[in-house]
């Protein structure tokens, strides 16, 4: 592996301070910089890290000429501005999901990499996680067979989440099974139809003006005979939290199980019938990392080295994120450093947010069909 230093900074310490420890001791990363609004989260942060470089203001930290790469942990509303702005301020991206908020900031996005020759990664958990490789291995080495369908859930009961969470249409925070589906269909969505089903509290409604207490879509994918489907719930739906994912294959089909933490469920072809069926243990895919980060697959020291605190609640409550967060660092550092695209890169950061945009307004439609812009193709 090449010497090369990427200098990274930091935006947003909730979540974000989950990857600091992973950036450390990555041999291609310098945990340069942070950033966040509150000067006593900032200082808590810096001093457990011993990182030097603190930043209160996002534009402050733009205008310093050692930044590399800026890791955007910001809320949901800031990520297409901030990653436009970084971007234009000539930084990397990498950013957690949603890619934006609308598809105008998705196209700038888009349009900016083509035009500075930066990178841009959205970084999808769900794609680098334990399960979703295992799938992905399964179909690249032959063992499924023909693709046939696919199909994911993200249901999570987000009551007591802060600021612009209430009433969040389902679909608009729909990458982590749109993702998955995509990315082992190999193309991008060209249409989607989707449905709204129930309806969620009054106070719930007036936020967004969004009643579906679950969205259900199906995804045409470009160039493909398999399509996929997703279901997306946030509020006034029973439901232990479930990022799954489905793949059926022509010889094989694997399926994520109801409860979480119990095994996949391998079906294979041919076989007697009762014999068709196989509980198995997903294994982990540490040995594609460099040896130093391998371990935050598995554990490692989320929350704050030595501090004692809690995982961020994202991390808790999605089950560690399937030992993803070591694999994302890694991808977009090497991806730096190789002059390569991540993936997924800008085009398909945008194709991957923009069906859930799209989706959105189909419910709204009653299930019309919704075409993606044909610049996210």
């Amino acid at each position: 592996m090449p010497s090369t230093k990427i200098n990274v900074a930091i935006v947003g310490l909730g979540f974000g301070a989950e990857f600091i420890p992973i950036y450390q001791r990555h041999p291609n990363a310098n945990m340069y910089a942070i950033c966040q609004r509150t000067p006593e989260k900032l200082n808590a942060v810096g001093d457990t890290y011993g990182i030097e470089k603190r930043y209160t203001k996002f534009e402050d930290l733009l205008k310093d000429p050692a930044v590399d790469l800026v890791h955007i942990n910001s809320p949901i509303p800031d990520h297409g501005w901030q990653s436009i702005a970084a971007l234009k301020a000539g930084k990397h991206v990498s950013c957690t999901v949603p890619m934006a908020t609308n598809l105008a900031e998705c196209k700038q996005l888009v349009d900016l990499v083509k035009k500075t020759g930066l990178h841009y990664m959205m970084a999808e958990t769900v794609v680098y996680a334990r399960e979703y490789l295992f799938m992905k291995e399964l179909l690249d080495t032959g063992k499924l067979g023909k693709l046939q369908f696919v199909q994911a859930s993200h249901q999570q009961d987000m009551d007591g989440w802060p600021n612009y969470w209430p009433g969040l249409p389902p679909m608009w925070y729909a990458t982590h099974c749109v993702g998955p589906v995509s990315g082992l269909v190999g193309a991008p969505a060209e249409y989607v139809s989707c449905f709204g089903s129930g309806t969620v509290r009054k106070e719930l409604i007036k936020h967004y003006g969004s009643s579906f207490a679950v969205e259900t879509a199906h995804i045409k994918y470009a160039g493909s005979d398999v399509s996929a489907r997703i279901i997306r719930s946030l509020f006034d739906t029973a439901r232990q939290y479930r990022e799954s994912i489905d793949v059926y294959g022509s010889k094989a089909s694997v399926e994520w199980p109801l409860i979480e933490h119990e095994p996949l469920v391998l079906h294979t072809a041919k076989l007697a019938e009762p014999k068709i069926p196989k509980l198995i243990k997903t294994p982990d895919f540490a040995k594609r990392l460099p040896k130093p980060i391998q371990a935050y697959t598995t554990g490692g020291v989320y929350g704050g080295k030595g501090t004692g605190k809690k995982s961020h609640r994202s991390f808790v409550q999605g089950a560690g994120h399937g030992g993803s967060h070591p694999h994302l660092v890694h991808e977009m550092i090497d991806a730096l450093v190789s002059n390569r695209d991540p993936f997924p890169n800008a085009k398909q950061s945008a194709n991957w947010t923009g069906v859930g945009l799209c989706a959105h307004e189909s419910a709204l439609a009653g299930g019309k069909i919704v075409k993606l812009p044909t610049w996210s193709l």
